[in-house]
Parts: structure tokens; C-alpha cells; sequence
């Protein structure tokens, strides 16, 4: 079960691992704990105007759909509204009703509900930043390791279904420094302009810390896979931008990998891994 703030965060990050996992039999979840509400239209190439709210919230559902079917996986709304990102000097204040003003208990409730009736054994969602400070990234991480350590505890979230207890549970992290590095390094080497040198200098400037990677799933034969369902998300994902800026012949030599933090195991794990299902007994993968 992959646990993502926003239709489209699936598919930017370790996209090319679930669309893996699902091809070889598992079942694999995608649950958007918000419907992009105050999305903005940020693909300048798209073909016409869409208005904020409910009309942007329709497009990004058919988009999130088809978003799915490219990475063969099921996909779940948590049903939460969208808290946008703030902006200005003091911060406003969160959205009345918006996922990140909800009381962290009400929010996870139909997580947990879901998650016991899923069963996942591994679940995967953002470390404690969020992996970017957006209010609704910092939420889905603090919902999703919520329900990871409640879902199988029978006094807690009573009424909410069967226990369940997930046994690993992941941090994604797609865009590392020692990734950015690596990739920027390379396409300079090969003569071609690299999209992360401005990054890389911020993320140094501003002493941004590291988190441990643990695991390291080999994945580019599912890169096609997440590329498709990046380009599904016409409103947000520019075919021309940033997400498709290195060569997609360059790419699988150069970093054929998806990375992940493993935040708690609930099985004997030997790292690094390779594997978000090292550990688990094959005939229990899910």
C-alpha cells in the first residue's frame, strides 16, 4: 500500500516500484488522501483552462484513473479536501476542513479502515518532512505511520474492521542528494544539460540533512511504466519539463533504482536491501 497526499504524487514517487510489484502478482494499493482540490494548472502546454475546485477535481480523477491502469494498481480516495500550499510571510492559516486542519485521529480513521481491510504487509508513504514542507505531505506521513502502528491493535480505532498488522513500513526517497548528484554528474559527463545543478546547490546552501537509504529497488524495466502514468496527469506534469528532463535511453544506466528508508520492520531484516518485501515469507507476499 503506497499512501500519497495528493493524485499525481504516486506517480513521481516509486512509481516504477509499484507498477514493478504489481507485474509480478502482488496486489498493490495507491491511496490519495486528497483529490488535488487547489491544484493549480501547471502544464503550460495543456490544451485549455481549468478552474480550481470541482472542475479540477474531476479532471485530476479521470487522470488519476488512468494514472492507475498504467501502473496496474488498484487505487483508493481517502477523501480528504486538498489544504493547498500556503504562501506569504507569516503563513496563513490552513483551510477550514482541509486535510492538514483535521484531527489527526479523524484523519487516520478510514486509513486504518482501509488498511485492515487491504491487509497489506508492507505499507510506504513520506518521512517526517514530508519530503517537502507541503502541510498536506507532512499530514500523510503523520496519518499513514498512524495507522501503521494502530491497524493491528484491537483497542484502538474500534468499529473501524478487522485488525490488521502491517509488518514493514518505507519512506519514499526519490530525490536524494547522492541521486541528484549521480544523475547531474553523469549527464554533464556524457556532455548533455543536467536539471538538477540549481537543486543540488540549494539543498548544499540551506545544509539540508540526509536521511539513510536502506533499500534500493532495481526497477527500470518499469520506468515506461511510471512515465506513463506521469504523462496521465496532463494538468500537472509537463512532457517537456522537469520530471522528463534526463534521456529516457540515458536514464536506466545511470540510476535504474528506486530508494527507500525502512522506518520500522516487524520481520528479521539484513540491510541493505534490495527488496521491500525482504523478510516476508513468499507465500505471504501481498
Amino acid at each position: 500500500m503506497a499512501v500519497h497526499a495528493h493524485p499525481d504524487d504516486e506517480s513521481s514517487k516509486g512509481a516504477a516500484t509499484t507498477a514493478k510489484y504489481a507485474a509480478e502478482g502482488a496486489e498493490v494499493m495507491v491511496v490519495s488522501c486528497t483529490g488535488g482540490d487547489r491544484g493549480s494548472l501547471l502544464n503550460p502546454s495543456y490544451p485549455r483552462q481549468v478552474a480550481e475546485g470541482p472542475e479540477m477535481v474531476a479532471v485530476r480523477r479521470e487522470e488519476m484513473a488512468a494514472a492507475a491502469a498504467a501502473l496496474g494498481v488498484r487505487h483508493h480516495w481517502l477523501g480528504f479536501v486538498d489544504s493547498g500550499l500556503p504562501e506569504g510571510d507569516p503563513l496563513p492559516p490552513l483551510p477550514e476542513g482541509s486535510f492538514a486542519a483535521t484531527p489527526l485521529e479523524d484523519a487516520t480513521a478510514p486509513l486504518v479502515e482501509l488498511v485492515r481491510s487491504f491487509r497489506p504487509h508492507v505499507i510506504t508513504t513520506y518521512d517526517p518532512t514530508g519530503g517537502y514542507p507541503h502541510p498536506d505531505h507532512v499530514m500523510t506521513h503523520r496519518v499513514a505511520f498512524e495507522a501503521y502502528h494502530a491497524a493491528g491493535n484491537p483497542d484502538h480505532y474500534r468499529g473501524r474492521g478487522e485488525p490488521w498488522t502491517p509488518l514493514k513500513l518505507y519512506y519514499n526517497h526519490d530525490f536524494s542528494l547522492h541521486r541528484m548528484r549521480t544523475v547531474h554528474e553523469a549527464l554533464l559527463g556524457l556532455g548533455l544539460e543536467s536539471p538538477f545543478g540549481d537543486w543540488i546547490e540549494s539543498r548544499e546552501v540551506r545544509e539540508v540533512p540526509e536521511r539513510p537509504v536502506t533499500t534500493r529497488v532495481q526497477c527500470a524495466d518499469y520506468f515506461p511504466a511510471r512515465d506513463a502514468a506521469l504523462r496521465a496527469h496532463a494538468t500537472q506534469v509537463d512532457p517537456d519539463g522537469f520530471f522528463f528532463a534526463v534521456p529516457r535511453d540515458v536514464e536506466p544506466s545511470i540510476w535504474p533504482i528506486e530508494e527507500y528508508e525502512l522506518a520500522d520492520s516487524r520481520v528479521p531484516v539484513s540491510l541493505p536491501e534490495d527488496d521491500l518485501f525482504a523478510g516476508i515469507h513468499p507465500e505471504d507476499r501481498r
